[in-house]
């Protein structure tokens, strides 16, 4: 009996701790990752910007989540982990920066008064005199509706909407209060007001897991890319095969395994695997599912993506930029949605190149695709002018530049998100050697992709464990 053989769909970050987990705890099993990108890694991606390796996608991880961390740490990058220099953060609202509130839970201000300049004394007034919600045993609402309802609008479009725009490139008011706000969701259906359950989770959240003050973000010297490219090494190294620019067409059942067709119709291949990780997005996971199970796919079909862009700018090195970036509210009619000051968050990036700094720019929500379909040009020179409308001066010349687009990158975990995963796991607990991970189900950030490949990984290795660990099949 040979080893078994397992092919991981997807080589974001997701797929590839799928792969390397499995070839950590089951060193036997032949694993073979097919990516349809042009190199490993997703949305965990380096480009060099004036002759400087930068993140152009994900640039920090969740400190407060162990996941990122630990492999961190597995692939010997841990002596590179490095915390933002400042977090401090501020709102573009009404034509003026203002510092973001202090103590906040994705906007949700505590107290009201914090925010100040953000909202008119008349919005503070309002937030300040909580409306009791209607009823407290539902089951779910947007995030944006339950907050307006008790804050205010106000608090809505100037605080809680740039600030889920930012992880979700999202709306509030279609985003799920159970999916993206799990902790406050729980608390005000016991009873909580909006605002109690908002500062409780905010102080949670700043603390470690042994109750200590500690970082919330964290990076890596050089870029967390880097991750991302040493994982790929590492499972090289152990014999992993990625093969990158392949789009996979086809999942079929054979016998007690399955076959993975990629290739064109006219000349198809074909890959017999034991067992398959499926952690791509929910669209082409939906395509390959349909056929052996149509109530995943359905469910699968209803995850919506945003789309978005980040514009990197190399500027003057006299650039006086204070605090870690900005947000930008949709109400202000802008076409960036938030600027990051890099080269003041990030020591390292301060230190690579003495006549430089860097700051990047962010473009796209969820339904407004209009702006991602201009020229690289364009986006450029409208996140130079916003920008520098921003900081109140011109930003220097431009040294160099670079636009990443991402097309349907983030999932959008809209009203219901979580009993719509429930589907989906309980539909696909039917099909014998196949998982799922990726950000579509429990978590955009980089620790929750970690955590959905490892958790994938064990499924599968706990499934060939009770087959006898595959067959030994071949590749056609």
């Amino acid at each position: 009996m040979g080893g078994a053989q397992v092919v991981v769909v997807g080589g974001g970050v997701s797929g590839l701790t799928a792969a390397w987990e499995l070839s950590t705890s089951m060193p036997a099993t032949t694993i073979t990752v097919l990516d349809a990108g042009d190199r490993p890694g997703g949305k965990l991606r380096r480009e060099p910007v004036a002759g400087v390796a930068l993140d152009v996608g994900a640039e920090s991880v969740l400190a407060r989540r162990p996941e990122a961390l630990e492999l961190m740490a597995e692939l010997g990058l841990d002596g590179g982990v490095v915390h933002p220099v400042t977090t401090s953060a501020s709102v573009w609202s009404r034509g003026r920066l203002h510092a973001l509130p202090k103590g906040t839970l994705m906007g949700i201000p505590s107290p009201a008064r914090a925010a100040r300049g953000i909202l008119s004394d008349a919005e503070v007034d309002r937030a300040e005199h909580e409306a009791p919600w209607p009823d407290t045993d539902f089951e779910d609402v947007s995030v944006g509706d339950y907050v307006a309802g008790r804050l205010g609008d106000a608090v809505v479009d100037r605080l809680v909407d740039p600030l889920l725009a930012g992880v979700y490139a999202g709306k509030a008011r279609s985003l799920s209060l159970r999916a993206c706000l799990p902790q406050v969701f729980a608390a005000v259906r016991q009873g909580s007001s909006l605002t109690a359950a908002a500062s409780q989770a905010a102080r949670t959240s700043a603390l470690s897991p042994e109750g200590s003050a500690a970082p919330v973000f964290a990076g890596l010297r050089g870029g967390v890319g880097r991750l991302a490219e040493m994982l790929a090494d590492r499972l090289r190294a152990r014999g992993v095969v990625l093969r990158s620019g392949v789009i996979v067409r086809e999942l079929n059942r054979d016998g007690v395994g399955w076959t993975v067709v990629t290739g064109p119709q006219p000349s198809p291949q074909r890959l017999s695997a034991d067992a398959v990780v499926v952690a791509v997005p929910a669209a082409p996971a939906a395509r390959l599912l349909a056929s052996h199970s149509p109530t995943a796919a359905s469910a699968l079909r209803e995850i919506d993506y945003a789309s978005m862009a980040i514009v990197t700018l190399a500027v003057g090195v006299d650039v006086p930029l204070q605090g870690s970036g900005f947000l930008v509210p949709s109400v202000e009619g802008r076409t960036i949605k938030a600027s990051t000051f890099s080269s003041s968050k990030w020591s390292w990036t301060a230190e690579a190149a003495d006549d430089l700094s860097f700051l990047r720019a962010s473009v796209g929500r969820y339904g407004e695709t209009s702006d991602l379909q201009r020229p690289d040009t364009e986006l450029v020179a409208i996140a130079v002018a916003e920008v520098s409308e921003a900081l109140g001066h011109q930003l220097p010349r431009i040294v160099d530049s670079h636009v990443q687009r991402w097309g349907g990158a983030l999932p959008q975990y809209t009203v219901g998100h979580v009993d719509r995963v429930e589907r989906i796991r309980r539909a696909t607990q039917a099909l014998p050697g196949l998982a799922l991970a990726g950000a579509a189900y429990e978590g955009v950030g980089v620790p929750a992709c970690i955590a959905s490949g490892r958790a994938a990984a064990r499924a599968v290795a706990t499934h060939l464990r009770g087959s006898g660990e595959g067959r030994g099949r071949m590749t056609s």
